[in-house]
């Protein structure tokens, strides 16, 4: 007889119904522990120093950023695609994995889904603080009025306003819906009459009734055949703010599937930082397992290897060309005065990554935190070395300059980093971090038998 290969259960220990919901709003219930303190307050004075830089920047103007004629996009535009990167892994989770029926997504869909929203949210506050006058952001967006102006639809950088705007409503729409049987679970437990009438109405009147749950299962999956494409039409756009420009490092078409394999990359890399802070904070070890850590480190696994190809492709593409433009950009990265930032980007994202083909580090839950860490660090180098080192010598040498960051660039991102952290805090204090409704559905083929037997 062939007996089936021993899968970890998708949730350990022995749980019936009650004993998940209970579980998983455990953390909504009572006082904040110390640790949530300490993070709130860590994180809350990172983004009042944001709010400074803020001020700084809209009173006196984006002359207080080290940009210059040469380099007019730096950490700006750096951290938006950086931001825009973390945004994906949420809907690809949500989205992707729910069209192929992949169960271990249950444990982990919510907390990425929130993550998408506020990294969106921290992405376009640098697009729109670069213009130097917010009143003025209105602007960009192409509407009849008394200037006799119109956008430029051929100018990506508009297209960008149209696909990251879809996606954010996009991702709002689908994570609302997933998250309305689970309010109604929250409106049931609520003791208090103002907490019991909020989740209410957040809840749109839920019973979980056979026709609603059909109903909620048909808007999903379309949610869902409409997001999916966004995963890849998102991240193209924006790679299309530099490919199609004929700056030396930027001309290359390869940037689209490049764009979007960092992208999954680095959004599956933060992912893991915050669900490994959480479960162990929320003690969560049962629903988030070391198999739901696996599987988003095998995803790491390619899509960091098909990053590493693209390095590789970009090298080889300058020198075949025979354009010494490119060939001269490329060979600058990696000898010239920022090749420091380019091989921190090649140990981060290439090297790094790939230790999770060994099965104890990529089980392993410390070594898969410090290479999370490790691999947003060499993401954000890795957009860093692409907008700066690719202006910083172009055509003619007589423009070539350096550029180096002020204090309140450093500033903004650190504040937009606790804005993103205070947000994820409050979200775990508000609503279930874990999607309830979802993981009872995935509780049968937890508590299978390991040893089920099959055809002879």
């Amino acid at each position: 007889m062939y007996v089936s290969p021993i899968r970890e259960p998708l949730i350990k220990g022995s749980k019936d119904y009650g004993q998940v919901t209970k579980d998983i709003l455990s953390p909504m219930a009572g006082k904040p522990s110390k640790y949530w303190y300490m993070g709130i307050t860590l994180s809350g004075t990172a983004a009042l120093f944001g709010a400074w830089a803020t001020f700084v920047t809209v009173y006196y103007g984006i002359g207080t950023w080290g940009l210059n004629k040469t380099i007019g996009w730096a950490w700006d535009i750096t951290n938006f695609v950086w931001w825009v990167g973390i945004g994906h892994a949420g809907t690809f989770i949500s989205a992707i994995l729910l069209l192929f029926r992949q169960k271990w997504r249950t444990s982990i869909n919510r907390s990425a889904e929130a993550m998408t929203l506020m990294a969106i949210a921290m992405a376009g506050f640098f697009p729109l603080i670069h213009m130097g006058r917010l009143l003025l952001g209105f602007f960009i967006f192409p509407y009849p009025n008394t200037r006799a102006l119109w956008v430029n639809f051929n100018s990506p950088l508009l297209w960008d306003v149209f696909a990251i705007t879809t996606y954010l409503l996009v991702s709002l729409i689908f994570w609302y819906v997933g998250l309305i049987p689970d309010l109604g679970t929250v409106r049931d437990k609520a003791t208090g009459k103002i907490k019991k009438a909020i989740y209410g109405f957040l809840s749109f009147g839920w019973t979980g009734s056979v026709r609603q749950w059909t109903r909620h299962e048909t808007v999903s999956l379309i949610l869902a055949g409409l997001a999916a494409p966004l995963v890849f039409s998102v991240h193209t756009i924006v790679s299309f703010d530099f490919a199609t420009s004929v700056i030396p490092g930027w001309h290359t078409t390869i940037f689209p599937p490049y764009f979007v394999s960092g992208a999954v990359f680095s959004g599956f890399a933060m992912v893991l930082t915050l669900l490994i802070v959480a479960r162990k904070a929320l003690n969560l070890e049962e629903y988030i397992t070391i198999g739901h850590i696996e599987n988003m480190n095998k995803v790491i696994i390619i899509t960091g290897s098909i990053v590493g190809i693209a390095y590789i492709t970009e090298f080889f593409i300058a020198w075949y060309s025979g354009v010494e433009y490119e060939m001269y950009t490329f060979v600058n990265r990696a000898t010239g005065p920022y090749a420091w930032a380019y091989w921190i980007m090649m140990t981060c994202n290439v090297i790094t990554p790939q230790l999770f083909w060994i099965k104890k580090i990529r089980t392993n839950v410390v070594a898969t935190f410090i290479i999370s860490i490790f691999v947003n660090i060499g993401m954000w180098f890795e957009r860093f070395v692409i907008v700066v080192t690719s202006l910083h010598r172009d055509y003619l040498p007589s423009s070539w300059s350096m550029y180096k960051p002020t204090f309140v660039e450093v500033a903004l991102f650190v504040g937009t980093l606790g804005i993103f952290f205070t947000l994820f805090l409050l979200f775990i204090r508000v609503f279930p971090v874990i999607a309830i409704a979802e993981v009872k559905s995935v509780l049968k083929s937890a508590g299978e038998n390991k040893k089920e037997l099959h055809h002879e």
